[in-house]
């Protein structure tokens, strides 16, 4: 079943009990229930809002979003009633990036050249790391212990409950707009404003190279058991290998699902499995199993790019949204057995 919500969907994100949840550019957000969807005016006020960012709460309740208000907002069903609590507000910015940790209780943000985080367990915590430049991405490692930021010329990593400290500075030419840890915390990717992607392994900071892209890469998930990396940015999914001491280094990616005249704009990963999911910018959907070669179309009706996907913790459901407000959520089929051509 299809939503028309009339608002670019940011983010189409699923709870710890598998509810899912949109953020949209109208400064709400919409919480699925067992009678449809709840709103909740998380952003904006009378002049009206955006939400720019969105993640999961660390309790696994509810979404956390960041608006062009400055405003860190908590979006949650509690007790049967709708609930939106202010987590933190920093006037006269936007927050376009948000990193959450289930681990740790932490949360990230983004303000101008500054990284913020927040500790769901103390309302009274708080961090602020200062950068150079505009910080442009946020990722905890898989403890919630470090953090990485993205900016121009590089990453880098703090600790994230430390207050005073010099971070660990991963340098590399260019514009990097948003990073993200290896599920193993072995290696740290960045996505660059020069089509490519850039990634460390951080035991000894070695670089990797990972270009060849047509377009700007603005989505990527890590899936089977983290030995594999999907991305947007071209006319098929490109999946790089990362199982190993080396990940991908010295290894070529593949290409998936290639279509001649549509792009990839939007990527998720079942983690469990090997099995990436695809958005493309004719507002199609499709599932790729990596080992068997099965590709299946799950939303075959054109239409705005897809500007949001995420599959739900079980992996049984795939929500998706657009940059019209179209919005739905999909059963995933059983793709594991034997190869098959979409048409």
């Amino acid at each position: 079943m299809i939503s028309s919500f009339d608002a670019f969907v940011t983010a189409a994100l699923f709870d710890r009990d598998g509810r899912a949840g949109f953020a949209l550019g109208d400064g709400t957000v919409r919480l699925e229930t067992d009678d449809g969807y709840v709103t909740v005016e998380a952003h904006g006020g009378p002049m009206g809002g955006a939400v720019l960012s969105a993640v999961v709460h660390p309790s696994g309740q509810g979404l956390v979003t960041g608006g062009d208000d400055g405003r860190v907002v908590w979006s949650r069903i509690e007790g049967g009633e709708v609930v939106a609590t202010v987590l933190a507000e920093v006037k006269g910015n936007w927050i376009e990036h948000l990193a959450a940790s289930p681990a740790s209780g932490l949360i990230a943000f983004t303000a101008g050249r500054e990284a913020h985080v927040l500790d769901i367990a103390d309302p009274a915590f708080s961090r602020v790391f200062a950068h150079e430049k505009t910080v442009s991405g946020v990722a905890f490692d898989p403890k919630g212990r470090r953090l990485a930021t993205a900016a121009y010329g590089g990453a880098q990593l703090w600790w994230a409950k430390i207050a005073e400290q010099k971070p660990q500075v991963l340098k590399w030419a260019g514009s990097h707009i948003a990073v993200a840890f290896s599920p193993d915390g072995k290696f740290l990717v960045s996505s660059m404003q020069e089509n490519q992607l850039h990634g460390w392994r951080l035991s000894d900071g070695k670089d990797m190279r990972m270009g060849g892209y047509p377009a700007k890469i603005k989505s990527v998930a890590f899936f089977d058991k983290g030995a594999l990396l999907v991305t947007a940015g071209a006319n098929g999914a490109v999946v790089w290998p990362f199982a190993g001491a080396s990940g991908p280094m010295g290894k070529e990616a593949a290409e998936i699902g290639f279509s001649r005249d549509s792009m990839v704009v939007r990527v998720a990963g079942l983690e469990a499995l090997p099995v990436a999911f695809a958005g493309q910018d004719n507002g199609k959907i499709w599932a790729a199993h990596m080992r068997n070669g099965r590709i299946e179309t799950l939303k075959a009706e054109k239409g705005a790019a897809i500007s949001a996907l995420s599959v739900s913790p079980d992996g049984q459901r795939l929500a998706w949204g657009d940059e019209d407000g179209e919005a739905g959520v999909i059963t995933i089929p059983d793709i594991t057995g034997p190869r098959q051509f979409a048409g």
